[in-house]
């Protein structure tokens, strides 16, 4: 099987199809953190497009990391940010995606990112407690006074998904997804259908993939790692996937990137299908 290796999110934004996930990596003490903006350079001399962040990733440590390690950025690298999840005095996280804290949250990551505009913005999760037209109207707004380029969700149904199309164009989905947990696949579908980029995170079930029978099965027979196998599994399992791995190893990002070039005969995509457990 031949999977395409780029996507177009929003129609125009080109990137490859494996990017990269920095939840993971530490931003202190400093040792781990030359370390860090090390592996973030090493992405991108790998050719890794998309690097994804969000407030709640150390609030805001996490992309002022990204941004010292690769500020100015390439004029082909997509740095992804999230809002909507706010820090309380206790220390704890809540939902809030009020007007007036959206446009707050969206100038504080401009201001950590060090740029004007962020070309694709994800609502980390929906409050509850806020309209969506409410929500996703003041990230319209923010889209037309030039400091959004893209809008983009994160852990929707269907349902959401599709009434978010009727206020605002939505350009990306990242939801919770892979070989074995495809608890989404039809929020995948629905990203097929209308060509939005679908991020599946925790794009390998941590410690599963290894002891699942028919993904090392695969794995033997393509001299890889089963990690490397689940990978190859989503690329090839829908055009509009655009997985996004995280890890603080520069062996394991580089073990990750190369699954973009291992293709899996039909009879193995077959099995790893069957393997899968059902969606909910």
């Amino acid at each position: 099987m031949q999977p395409t290796t780029t996507f177009r999110i929003g129609g125009d934004l080109e990137v490859r199809r494996l990017g990269f996930g920095a939840m993971r990596l530490p931003t202190e003490p400093a040792d781990d953190r030359a370390a860090s903006v090390a592996l973030l350079r090493r992405a991108v001399e790998l050719g890794v497009t998309l690097i994804d962040t969000a407030h709640l990733y150390g609030w805001g440590a996490n992309e002022e990391l990204v941004a010292e390690a690769l500020h100015p950025y390439p004029a082909d690298l997509l740095v992804t940010t999230k809002v909507g999840v706010v820090r309380t005095e206790s220390g704890d996280w809540s939902y809030d995606a009020r007007p007036a804290s959206l446009r707050t949250q969206v100038d504080e990551a401009l201001r950590r990112r060090r740029t004007d505009r962020v070309e694709l913005l994800q609502l980390h999760r929906i409050d509850p407690d806020t309209p969506l037209a409410d929500q996703l109207g003041a990230l319209g707004d923010l889209r037309s006074e030039g400091k959004i380029g893209r809008i983009g969700l994160s852990e929707v149904t269907v349902a959401e998904l599709a009434e978010a199309r009727t206020i605002v164009d939505i350009a990306s989905v990242q939801n919770r997804y892979n070989v074995l947990d495809r608890e989404y696949e039809p929020v995948l579908r629905a990203c097929e259908a209308a060509d939005i980029a679908f991020l599946p995170w925790r794009p390998v079930a941590p410690g599963a993939a290894e002891k699942d029978p028919e993904i090392t099965a695969v794995a033997s027979e393509l001299e890889a790692t089963p990690t490397q196998v689940a990978l190859a599994w989503l690329l090839a399992h829908s055009p509009v996937t655009v997985p996004i791995p995280g890890t603080a190893s520069i062996g394991h990002l580089e073990e990750n990137v190369a699954a973009a070039d291992i293709r899996l005969t039909r009879d193995q995509y077959d099995r790893l299908n069957r393997a899968a457990s059902p969606p909910r």
